[in-house]
């Protein structure tokens, strides 16, 4: 039995991609795991797929935004182990002088807003376990700026200094705060949902890479991280696939 056996591991944005594969790695290292998304029908079958493969999973549907359905979820738990701030996402590719606003509000309000309302309701339980972890999914635009990025950027730095703040403010308890920041991941969703359905858009971001990062890599770090001993803390750990140097500078075979 692992060292992580019967405790529990809360992830947002568990409906799909990042999400979901680390659902599947938490369970697999033994973690009784927590599954959140506003998508009732993608959660439940996760949970169901987790449960027949003999591990532990229950699931409930959650808008991270929604500031009193978070503290209603939050009252289930008295200890939890692990948090995985994974709910986020991008809108649109448009210049700074064009962008639209709303797009800004929503990403901010779920990237930044959603992690700070669960990670607030959460930080008891994480505390009473005597052994906490706060995952922060940022990004690569979190540390780096590029065109037609703006606003996702702006919603990841403020996930980024969000992370960096709280470890600040709760060092010497029993809780550790962990940053990870992928750069281009190959999911089935985020570039299409980035362009509103526009899957010939969507394509021409990975167009020429030959191994972008699949959400499996992405939730292999997240797992290792969560899985360091009590008094290791990977502040940050930033991941890449080889062909991007930069958020750019990729190397592309066309």
């Amino acid at each position: 039995m692992t060292a992580a056996a019967r405790q529990i591991a809360v992830i947002t944005g568990a409906s799909s991609g990042i999400g979901a594969a680390t659902a599947r790695q938490l369970a697999a290292a033994g973690y009784r795991v927590v599954l959140t998304a506003r998508r009732k029908d993608r959660i439940e079958a996760l949970a169901a797929e987790l449960n027949e493969a003999g591990h532990q999973a229950t699931s409930y549907p959650l808008d991270v935004t929604d500031r009193e359905a978070v503290q209603s979820f939050a009252t289930a738990f008295r200890s939890i182990s692990v948090l995985v701030n994974n709910a986020g996402g991008a809108l649109g590719a448009d210049p700074v002088a064009t962008g639209d606003p709303d797009d800004w509000r929503q990403m901010y309000e779920t990237n930044v807003i959603g992690t700070l309302n669960v990670t607030q309701a959460l930080l008891p339980a994480l505390t009473a376990s005597g052994d906490g972890t706060v995952v922060i999914l940022s990004s690569t635009a979190g540390h780096s700026t590029y065109e037609g990025g703006g606003g996702y950027v702006a919603a990841k730095n403020g996930a980024r200094v969000l992370a960096e703040t709280l470890r600040l403010e709760i060092v010497g308890t029993p809780v550790r705060v962990i940053e990870i920041a992928p750069g281009m991941v190959k999911t089935d969703e985020f570039a299409t949902t980035r362009f509103r359905g526009d899957t010939e858009k969507a394509a021409k971001v990975y167009a020429g890479v030959a191994e972008p990062l699949t959400a499996d890599d992405v939730a292999d770090t997240i797992t290792w991280a969560c899985t360091r001993p009590p008094h290791v803390n990977i502040d940050l750990l930033v991941v890449r696939p080889r062909a991007q140097a930069s958020n750019t500078k990729v190397h592309r075979e066309l």
